[in-house]
C-alpha cells in the first residue's frame, strides 16, 4: 500500500483521511454549522460515511497525492476537523476547504492546519493557484481565507447547487 505524505505544525497532525476516520467523519459532516455552511452530504451512518470516503477522498489522494486532510490534535491524537486540497468539480483550480467540531473552532486550528497545507501546495505539490469557495454568510471563513492572503476575485456557482458563492484565490509567486 502507497503511503501518503501527512503534515505537522506546532499542534497538530494532519493525516490523509482514511476508512478509519469515518465515525469522525459522519459526526463532523452532521454538525449543524457544517450542513448550514457547506451543505448535506447525507452521511446519516458510519457506514455512508466510510463510502463516501472511499468514493469522494480517496480517488482524488491516489491520483494526486493530495486531497482531504483529518486535523488531530498533537497532543492526545483527538480529531478535531478537517482541511483539504480538493480537485472540486466547478472550481478553477485546486480548492483549500476546512471545517472543525464547534468545540474546537475560534482557537487558530484551521488557520493553522489551512496554512500548513498552502505551504505544502506551492512547495510540495506545485500547485499554481489555489481557490476557495464560501457562502455569502459565512464570514468566518471570509476572515480565515483573507488572514491566508487568498482575494476575493467574484462570485461562482458549483455544479447541481444554485446558491452564488464568494470565489477566493491566491497565486503561487514562486511558481513561475
Amino acid at each position: 500500500m502507497v503511503k501518503f505524505k501527512s503534515f505537522e505544525t506546532e499542534r497538530l497532525i494532519l493525516d490523509p483521511t482514511t476508512e478509519e476516520d469515518a465515525a469522525f467523519i459522519h459526526d463532523l459532516f452532521n454538525t449543524p454549522k457544517f450542513i448550514k455552511f457547506i451543505g448535506d452530504r447525507n452521511i446519516h451512518s458510519v457506514k455512508k460515511a466510510k463510502e463516501y470516503i472511499q468514493t469522494k477522498k480517496l480517488p482524488q489522494l491516489k491520483r494526486l497525492g493530495y486531497s482531504n486532510y483529518t486535523v488531530k490534535l498533537k497532543q492526545d491524537l483527538t480529531r478535531i476537523g478537517t482541511c483539504g486540497l480538493f480537485d472540486r468539480q466547478g472550481v478553477e483550480g485546486i480548492d483549500i476547504g476546512f471545517a472543525f467540531l464547534p468545540e474546537y473552532e475560534r482557537k487558530g486550528y484551521a488557520y493553522e492546519s489551512a496554512l500548513r497545507l498552502k505551504e505544502a501546495a506551492f512547495t510540495e505539490f506545485g500547485i499554481a493557484e489555489i481557490s476557495a469557495i464560501t457562502t455569502k454568510i459565512n464570514h468566518s471563513s471570509q476572515r480565515l481565507l483573507e488572514k491566508l492572503g487568498l482575494k476575493l476575485v467574484g462570485l461562482t456557482k458549483v455544479p447541481d447547487d444554485h446558491e452564488e458563492l464568494l470565489l477566493f484565490k491566491i497565486k503561487n509567486l514562486n511558481n513561475r
